[in-house]
């Protein structure tokens, strides 16, 4: 079977879907079955909405994961991640429930999430999830977000 055979959003037109219930993440078959890698999505950009005020919150989320038999198409990530803009949740559930639902969707060998959202009331939440121990012998690399310092 090649990719074509299991995407359905690559190259088409599609919209942002609006909800990440509604939003479809696809999985693709890994050309490297066997070899123990690491893959990195980063999202500098990730939005969404305070259940509580209404106003939009900022995120900078980034996903390491080690591939099984797939990995997640990029395109539909990104509308998944874009399905999140007029989603109301906390910082908390929205990084835990990105995960969940990669991992649920390609069924990795091992994945990490590190949120790290921007100030609102002054205190910024970072949030970081995994589903267990690296597997021995993977390099991973810090995941390159400075904590965050205000103006300083």
């Amino acid at each position: 079977m090649s990719v074509s055979d299991h995407v359905t959003l690559l190259g088409a037109e599609a919209a942002i879907p609006s909800s990440p219930e509604e939003a479809v993440l696809e999985p693709v078959p890994n050309p490297h079955i066997g070899t123990l890698y690491c893959a990195r999505f980063t999202a500098p950009e990730f939005t969404s909405i305070c259940p509580v005020t209404g106003q939009p919150d900022f995120g900078h989320l980034v996903i390491d994961y080690v591939p099984d038999q797939h990995l997640i198409e990029s395109k539909s990530l990104k509308l998944f991640l874009h399905s999140f803009r007029n989603h109301g949740s906390f910082h908390e559930d929205c990084t835990i429930l990105i995960g969940k639902r990669i991992v649920e969707t390609a069924k990795p060998v091992w994945l990490r999430i590190g949120g790290y959202w921007y100030p609102r009331g002054g205190i910024p939440i970072d949030v970081f999830w995994q589903t267990g121990t690296p597997p021995e012998g993977i390099w991973l690399p810090d995941q390159g977000v400075a904590p965050y310092r205000g103006r300083g």
